[in-house]
């Protein structure tokens, strides 16, 4: 697995799988995922991924 990251765009992709991908559906406006002709996941792109909490992927607690 790898993960890319966008700044400029604000797009968070995490690479599951170097399988071709056969097809893509949204699950919600700003989440798609990518499947492989066998039906597993080999992507999954998240847009405005620092607007949803999503981008960077972990967070420091310390203040």
């Amino acid at each position: 697995m790898r993960t890319t990251y966008d700044e400029a765009d604000d797009t968070l992709v995490l690479h599951l799988s170097d399988k071709p991908i056969k097809r893509e559906c949204s699950q919600y406006w700003n989440t798609h995922v990518s499947y492989a002709e066998d039906g597993t996941i080999v992507a999954v792109v998240v847009l405005e991924a620092s607007k949803q909490s999503a981008w960077p992927l972990l967070r420091s607690r310390a203040a």
